[in-house]
């Protein structure tokens, strides 16, 4: 009851040639025409890998974004005016002047609110104004424009070269 290929190694099979024997005997071709063994292709929508390209450079901010952040904080604007590419950017160096223009004016509204009653109304109002004047100021520069505030976006102007 013992079977005499059990066990034993299969001979080796040649290849076939002839395209017609080789789907009758059950051989499959290589999948696009790869060898066995090769990588397989990469998957759908993404480049191929090539070890010899050169990652693209980070650009960085875009003006929109780096006048909307200056908003944030004074920290921001401050970083804009002293950071290279962004301190030579007329519209990101507008939006930075405006945005220490707006901390001088909650600091200003900081010390009126010392005063008691008359200054707490004003400190209020006061910082609701701000507040939404901000938030007005982030959109506009996210949109690419710049919100005129009066006093402040001239000085501005006049720091930054941005025509207003």
């Amino acid at each position: 009851m013992s079977d005499p290929s059990y066990g034993s190694v299969p001979p080796p099979t040649q290849p076939l040639s002839d395209p017609a024997s080789a789907s009758a005997a059950g051989y499959q071709p290589p999948y696009n025409g790869q060898a066995y063994g090769a990588p397989p292709p990469p998957p759908y929508g993404q480049a191929p890998y090539d070890p010899n390209a050169v990652p693209p450079q980070a650009a960085g901010l875009s003006d929109n974004a780096a006048g909307a952040i200056a908003y944030l904080t004074i920290i921001p604007a401050i970083i804009f005016l002293v950071m290279d590419p962004y301190n030579r950017k007329p519209f990101v160096k507008f939006h930075a002047f405006q945005c220490l223009g707006i901390a001088v004016t909650g600091f200003c509204l900081g010390i009126i609110g010392i005063i008691p009653i008359l200054g707490w109304i004003v400190f209020i109002l006061g910082w609701l104004t701000l507040m939404v004047t901000i938030v007005i100021c982030i959109i506009k520069a996210s949109q690419g424009g710049a919100l005129k505030l009066p006093f402040i976006a001239k000085f501005a102007s006049q720091q930054s070269g941005y025509p207003i």
